[in-house]
């Protein structure tokens, strides 16, 4: 399956900047859990915010420059590119991780769409597409623990295409 793995607001931001807004302990240790032993898709500017390929993962990173070489990583020149390496290497979940244009290339692709969704408002410059009601369905949905660390009110939310 391709799932799309991403965390956004109300108002579907999902960073500014180039860079998360927000700092939610139970997201990334849930994002560490689901991609760990997986292939996982992104795009350049995402990679460079993170700066380095995820341990235990194998990363396949997508830019137009055709000359980009990063030591670690599959390159591909595009979503669909991308999607048939990380076939290449596995029958196993396949997840893509950002940023906002990749998110918006990919949602046609995908089969899944995994949501970490802050209940509160940011100010953003990178948003995650509609979704739309004709297509997805909710299948899951799951209230998040909030406490000291995790500070944010949120839930993991499941779309799954009709």
């Amino acid at each position: 399956m391709i799932k799309i793995l991403v965390a956004f607001d109300e108002n579907r931001v999902i960073g500014k900047n180039n860079e998360l807004i927000w700092h939610l302990p139970a997201d990334l240790k849930r994002f560490k859990a689901l991609t760990t032993g997986h292939v996982i898709i992104m795009g350049r500017k995402t990679y460079d915010s993170i700066g380095k390929p995820l341990p235990n993962r194998t990363t396949i990173v997508i830019s137009r420059q055709t000359d980009l070489q990063i030591e670690g990583v599959i390159l591909a020149n595009s979503v669909e590119e991308a999607i048939l390496k990380a076939k290449s290497i596995t029958r196993e979940d396949i997840y893509i991780v950002g940023g906002a244009e990749i998110y918006t290339l990919s949602l046609p692709l995908a089969d899944q769409i995994l949501v970490t969704q802050l209940h509160d408002i940011f100010e953003g410059d990178a948003f995650f597409p509609e979704i739309s009601p004709e297509i997805w369905e909710v299948t899951e949905k799951e209230r998040g623990i909030t406490d000291e660390q995790n500070t944010y009110q949120f839930s993991y939310i499941t779309y799954s295409r009709k």
